[in-house]
Formats: C-alpha cells, sequence, structure tokens
C-alpha cells in the first residue's frame, strides 16, 4: 500500500466527519457569497482546525476567490486545499540530519506513542543506510527501557541503557560517547513523557538539552514532540509549553486512524509555526513517513 493510501485510510474519520459538513454545504450550491464562506469557516472550526486558523483560511480564500474570479464548486474546493498547504508548507518539514553525528531529541506528553515512532524513524534512518543509536533516557515509566530494546532490536539499531531511575541526562552522556565511538550517523533520544505544567519535569530536559549542546556542539539537532492526533486542539497548548522550553524543531503526528479531529494539525501548525515532519500511518515499523503537504491535503478534502 502506498504512503498516499495509508494517509487517505488514516484520515478516514477526519475526512468522513468533513466531507459530510462540505457535502451539507454544496448540496444547496447556487454561488460562491459571504454565506457560503461563512458556513466554509463553520465546517472547519467543527473539524478542530480552530477558530484563529479558519478564520484565517476563509479570508485568504475570500480574496482569491475575488483575485481569481471562481464561481464553481469545483473552484471552491481547489482553492480551499491551496490555502491549507499553504499553511502547512509556511515552515520547512524537512529533515535537518545534515552532520554526522546528528541528534534527534523525542519529546511529549505521556502515552502519545514516543517509543514507538522512535523505533519506526530508527527502522527508517536504517533503510536509509544510515547508522543509528538510540538512547534509553525514559528511565522513569517501568518497562520503558524494556518497550524501546524491543523496537530498537527490530529496526537493527544499537541501544543505550542503564538501570530503572538514574538521570536520564547521564544516560544521553553516554549514548553520546558511544555514538562517537561507533561513528554512527544519528543518535536518537527517548525521553519521559511529562506534563507540560510540571516544572521540574521540563527543566530536566533542558539539562538533556544541554548535555547534547555541550558534547556535540556542531550536530544538526531535531527536537520532534510527539503528538497524538486524538488531543485535538487540546495539543495547541502542549505545543506552545514544549517549544518554549526547548525550542521545538518538528511534530510527529501518531494515531491519525483512531480520530476525527485530524484537521487540528494545520491549526497546530499555523498558531506554533512548527512544521509536521513525521505521521503515523499504522502498528507495522514502516507505517512512519516523512511528512507530504500535498498528499495531506488531498487525502482531507
Amino acid at each position: 500500500m502506498s504512503f498516499f493510501d495509508k494517509l487517505k485510510n488514516g484520515l478516514n474519520k477526519t475526512k468522513t466527519s468533513f466531507d459530510e459538513k462540505m457535502n451539507d454545504i454544496f448540496s444547496n450550491f447556487r454561488k460562491v457569497d459571504e454565506e457560503l464562506l461563512e458556513e466554509l469557516e463553520e465546517a472547519l472550526i467543527m473539524s478542530d482546525v480552530g477558530a484563529n486558523t479558519s478564520s484565517a483560511i476563509i479570508e485568504n480564500l475570500r480574496d482569491r476567490v475575488k483575485k481569481e474570479n471562481i464561481k464553481d464548486e469545483e473552484g471552491v474546493k481547489k482553492a480551499l486545499r491551496k490555502e491549507i498547504q499553504e499553511i502547512l508548507d509556511k515552515t520547512d518539514h524537512s529533515l535537518n540530519l545534515e552532520t554526522k553525528p546528528s541528534v534527534i531529541l523525542v519529546v511529549g506528553v505521556n502515552g502519545v506513542g514516543k517509543t514507538t515512532s522512535i523505533g519506526k524513524i530508527a527502522n527508517r534512518l536504517k533503510q536509509d543506510g544510515k547508522k543509528v543509536v538510540v538512547a534509553a533516557a525514559d528511565t522513569f515509566r517501568a518497562a520503558a527501557v524494556e518497550q524501546l530494546e524491543v523496537w530498537a532490536n527490530r529496526a537493527g539499531c544499537d541501544i543505550v541503557k542503564r538501570e530503572e531511575g538514574v538521570d536520564p541526562a547521564s544516560v544521553v552522556y553516554d549514548a553520546i560517547k558511544i555514538t562517537k565511538e561507533k561513528n554512527a550517523d544519528v543518535l536518537i533520544c527517548d525521553t519521559a513523557g511529562r506534563l507540560h505544567n510540571k516544572k521540574y519535569l521540563m527543566d530536566e530536559l533542558v539539562k538533556i538539552k544541554k548535555v547534547i549542546d555541550k558534547e556535540l556542539p556542531e550536530a544538526s539537532e531535531e527536537v520532534l514532540m510527539v503528538l497524538d492526533a486524538t488531543t485535538g486542539q487540546n495539543a495547541i497548548s502542549q505545543v506552545q509549553a514544549f517549544k518554549e522550553t526547548v525550542d521545538i524543531t518538528g511534530i510527529i503526528l501518531t494515531k491519525l486512524d483512531g480520530t476525527a479531529k485530524g484537521g487540528a494539525v494545520i491549526g497546530i501548525v499555523n498558531e506554533n509555526e512548527v512544521p509536521v515532519k513525521f505521521i503515523g500511518v499504522g502498528e507495522q515499523i514502516d507505517d512512519m513517513e516523512i511528512f507530504n503537504s500535498e498528499d495531506f491535503v488531498k487525502a482531507l478534502i
């Protein structure tokens, strides 16, 4: 199955919900007027895109309709796709792994799928010919290290681990040393899930980041936040808090296939100016893809 087909399946609940609203709007279509645009804005808000972003999309759509003299239903849908894609493309969603080694620090709240995502990304990088080391710096959750070890073994990557309860920053320090010794291309660091309003846990992330910056000052560095797509609009405040603490460079979107709230990603990207870099579209080890905005919008509308 191609990525587009997987994405289409993953977005099925979101797309069905959105299609129902769009079909209701266009079932009595007569002309492109203010009433139609207001109904489209309401449909976007109801699809978890968010009030601010929905308003911005419709404002731009209003201008595009006038400028391009759009008069038919298909023209409106095509213009809407363009507006959404422009938001998703506002920031660069390519992965910055230019140095050897490069570092990917993976963060997020509890239960969003960080460990699984790391296994899938490690597998993807390995298939691209890169030598990957994984740091098991979630030292608090029971069985977190064992779970990560299973994924690392499946992906064929080295793992650096310590006993439960040790300082996570010290695990990252050891992992950097081993990454250098093995001449690996990429180090991926797991971290414990943490609520964004728990200061001592967020301070711990800052400590890990300082270790990386000190030991690998010249390295390309990605700080990727894993977001559960079912969270919807609540994810916006999560991203803001993590961004203030560790300057997130991108988002990994998971559990898309279990929700009708997939439209929230548009608002998350727009309001935080943080790109989606990876998107999980299933349970298998190869079900993680680099985000493609055009495919996402086509699968949505």
